[in-house]
Parts: structure tokens; sequence; C-alpha cells
């Protein structure tokens, strides 16, 4: 199982290298969410949407900006309230009384991460504004496309869907998201050095003086991907991520299983895993590694199993005992 990817293995190591330390920048400013920080950087080189769940504050916000330092990457941010409007998040037509003429105002949507804070407190319509930018890439307003930045990433936050005044995200769109990551609540050790931290005088307003910096931009990201691209993929192996979406397709504890674009989703995450591991090929490993972040969003419990305390976590597991390992 060798290709092209591992004819030049110079570069790889080197971009490979990049990434790791843009994991090691992040780390100055967020403290035991390492799991997070990989997914996030998956999703770069994937070009895909990532879904982060976890209560306030447990640093959402500031992983976000970290990362975006990190990388030299430009970030806009917007919290989701009920009275948000879809001009407000993709931009509009503003008249101009000194030219007698309209012209555009960009929205905030025009960035390469956007951190859209508390998705599910915004009515549907805001939420649906933003399924064009995800997966055209581009807005139209008043008939004009207008393209967005590469990269262009939304990472969406949401409380647990327990909170009061959320609407749940239609199904439509959580499948646009290629990554649903968990940020739990920090450990103990990791609490106190967060404590630590902001008793020696950190200011999760000024990453600067934290010592952060770009290590990586746009150009190592787009090498990297390229590189991705090329990773190879056994018959075997697709066969493997197609059988696991299938099987949650009969689980007798979801109404609705994975989509093919879930599978096609799995297949992403496992090339861009593989490759962090400095590997040119995908092994059934790497696909059961990403396969919770990559589909626990994308299935949906039945009312009764969610009654007797099954989860989408549960579920996948079983799923993933249950489907042959090709060897």
């Amino acid at each position: 199982m060798t290709g092209s990817h591992a004819a030049a293995p110079g570069p790889s190591v080197d971009l490979r290298g990049m990434l790791a330390a843009v994991r090691a920048e992040v780390a100055k400013a967020v403290v035991g969410q390492d799991a997070a920080v990989t997914g996030l950087v998956i999703a770069l080189l994937c070009r895909g949407h990532v879904l982060l769940e976890g209560v306030p504050g447990v640093a959402k916000t500031l992983l976000v900006r970290s990362l975006s330092a990190a990388l030299a990457l430009d970030t806009k941010r917007v919290q989701f309230t009920p009275d948000l409007m879809p001009g407000d998040v993709t931009g509009s037509l503003v008249y101009d009384a000194r030219t007698a003429e309209f012209s555009f105002r960009a929205g905030p949507v025009f960035t390469n991460l956007l951190l859209a804070d508390e998705i599910n407190r915004t009515p549907p319509k805001t939420q649906a504004s933003l399924l064009e930018a995800m997966e055209e890439r581009q807005v139209s307003v008043d008939g004009a496309a207008r393209r967005l930045p590469d990269p262009f990433v939304v990472i969406a936050t949401q409380n647990p869907v327990e909170y009061e005044g959320t609407y749940p995200l239609p199904e439509a769109q959580l499948d646009r998201f290629l990554l649903k990551l968990l940020l739990p609540l920090p450990e103990r050790a990791d609490e106190v050095q967060v404590l630590a931290r902001h008793a020696a005088g950190f200011d999760p307003r000024d990453l600067t003086a934290a010592g952060l910096r770009p290590v990586a931009g746009p150009a190592e990201l787009a090498a990297a991907r390229a590189e991705v691209a090329r990773v190879q993929v056994a018959r075997e192996v697709l066969g493997y991520v197609v059988d696991l979406c299938r099987a949650t397709r009969e689980s007798p504890s979801l109404s609705l299983g994975v989509s093919p674009r879930g599978a096609t989703a799995l297949l992403a995450t496992s090339r861009a895993w593989a490759w962090l591991s400095g590997r040119p090929y995908v092994t059934p490993d790497d696909v059961k590694a990403l396969a919770h972040p990559t589909l626990r969003h994308r299935v949906q419990l039945r009312a009764e199993a969610e009654l007797e305390g099954v989860t989408a976590e549960s579920v996948l597991d079983t799923v993933l005992a249950s489907v042959p390992v090709p060897r």
C-alpha cells in the first residue's frame, strides 16, 4: 500500500511537525482539550465543519481563537440569539446615499474560521442561512454569488440540548458538520492548572502575551490537504466504512442511521488521521478512532430507546463491536 505519498516523506514529516506544533501552541492557552484540538486540525485538513458541544465555560471560544492564532487564520465570532437575522450572518445590501446605489456589506461569514456561538439559540431561518455557506462555500445576496475565503470552516458551539431556549438543529444541517466534538469538564489536575495560569496573570483576551505565535499558515494547510488526498484506502477498508454505516441503518435503537454523506465523511476523517499518524494508507483502526466524532450527530435515537437510557455513543459501540474488521 504505497503510493506517491510515500515517495516523498520529507515534506510530509515537516508538515506533520508543523501541525503537531499547532497543538502545542493551543495548549499554551487551553488546558486538557487535546482531543478537541486534534479534531479541529482534522476538520481543517478535510475542509469540514465542526460542532462543539459542552456546557458554558469550558473554553470553547478560547479554543477557536487559539487555533486561529496558531495558524495565522482570520477568525470572526457570531453570538447566535433568538432575534439574529440571516443578513446579520451573511451580509446585506446597504443603500449609499452619496452614490444612490446599493453596495454589499460583507457579514462575519467572510472569514477563515467562523465561530457560531450557541448556534442552537437562533431560529431555524437563521440557522439555514449558514447552510449555503457551509455547503457551497459562497453567499448569494440579491442573486449574486460571492465566494468565501479558503480555508473556510464553521465551528459551531451548542449547549447540551436539555438547556432552555434552544432550537434543535435539523438533521439536514447536522449532517453538514464533519465532526461533533464533545468538550468535557476538565479533570481536577487540569482545572487546578487553569486556575494557576489565571493566578499567574493569564488573560484569555490577550493570546500574544500568553506566548501564542503562528507556527503554520494557509499555505501549509493547503500542502497538507494535498498530501491527505493521496493517502491510499484499500477496497476492504472502504467496505468496512460502508458496513459500519449500513449497520447503523439496521439498528433497532435508531430511527435514523448514517447517510452516504456520513460514510464519505468517515472516509475523509480516517484519511486525515492516517496522515497525521505518519502513514500513507488507512487502517481499520483509523476508521474506528474517528467513528464516534464523525457519526455521533448523524444518528437519531428512537424515543423508546432514549427512555431506556440508550445513547448514540452506546449504539456506535455496539456497531463497532459487531461489524467484522477486515484483516
